[in-house]
């Protein structure tokens, strides 16, 4: 196997939990388990496609837990692993950050509609 090679701590996160969609699905995963309907359902713009592949990803890199319950159809939910939970603190700064970024960018005039997370996900 080839040495991986980091020049920054970071590097080795993103590479997990980077990209478009993934801290966005992490986000949801937080707080409740989530069948892949209600992950569409609360990522508007995401395709079945994309993030049926972002958690094949999440679940291989040991992030999230699949769980198939034997029922007609199937029914199959995703939840954060016990690793995958300790990236918990660093989700909510991400978000946090975000909120506040959001604020100070209105206070500047930007004009940008913020569909609260209450609104989406009630569990936040």
């Amino acid at each position: 196997m080839d040495e991986k090679i980091y020049n920054i701590g970071v590097e080795a996160t993103i590479e997990i939990i980077g990209g478009k969609w993934k801290p966005i699905i992490l986000c949801h995963l937080r707080n409740q388990p989530l069948r892949t309907s209600e992950l569409c359902q609360n990522i508007p713009g995401i395709s079945q496609k994309v993030l049926t592949q972002q958690l094949r990803e999440l679940e291989r890199d040991g992030i999230i837990n699949r769980k198939i319950y034997p029922e007609v159809p199937p029914h199959v939910e995703y939840r954060l692993s016990e690793y995958g939970q300790s990236l918990n603190q660093i989700l909510n700064l991400l978000c946090t950050w975000g909120e506040q970024n959001i604020d100070r960018r209105q206070q500047a005039g930007e004009s940008i509609k913020v569909l609260h997370h209450d609104q989406i996900n009630p569990l936040y």
